[in-house]
């Protein structure tokens, strides 16, 4: 069996072909490979939330994926939500209700958010806490995070 394989994956718009070992997760391609170091590592277990990405319009913990497994995807990391170099209105409601923090959970609560906010545009406070519920940040208490996601999806 061969330790290496060749991938064709879509990132934040760009498509890359790339020989990677069998056993490198998707959160280590994309910050070892790619140089997306947005995508965090926190637990590798897929409890905390930091490497969630975009994989196909669904948001998912890259860290419990294989590279390998990606092959033919579309993938959206952080450093895709804003194609011009502008803060988009989630990003930009993160930074009015200073939801930021530390900022190590920061990458993963916006990816979280706008899987969340493209089938829930309008949610309530209790849907915007459920939906980020999988998402560990030590640092906010979540309130300015679900104030953020809320005012997101008031302006759309």
């Amino acid at each position: 069996m061969s330790t290496t394989s060749t991938i064709s994956v879509i990132v934040n718009g760009q498509k890359f072909d790339r020989t990677v070992e069998v056993r490198l997760t998707l959160a280590d391609f994309l910050r070892e490979e790619l140089d997306l170091t947005g995508t965090h590592l926190g637990c590798e277990h897929g409890v905390c939330g930091a490497c969630t990405i975009l994989f196909d319009g669904q948001a998912i913990r890259s860290c419990l994926m294989l590279a390998v497994q990606a092959n033919g995807a579309e993938i959206t990391t952080v450093e895709g939500l804003s194609s011009d170099g502008q803060l988009n209105s989630l990003q930009s409601a993160f930074r009015e209700n200073h939801a930021l923090q530390c900022g190590f959970c920061t990458p993963g609560m916006l990816i979280t958010a706008t899987a969340f906010l493209k089938d829930n545009p309008h949610p309530t406070e209790e849907q915007a806490r459920e939906a980020i519920s999988g998402n560990i940040c030590r640092c906010t208490g979540y309130v300015s995070i679900v104030n953020a996601v809320i005012q997101a999806g008031r302006s759309g």
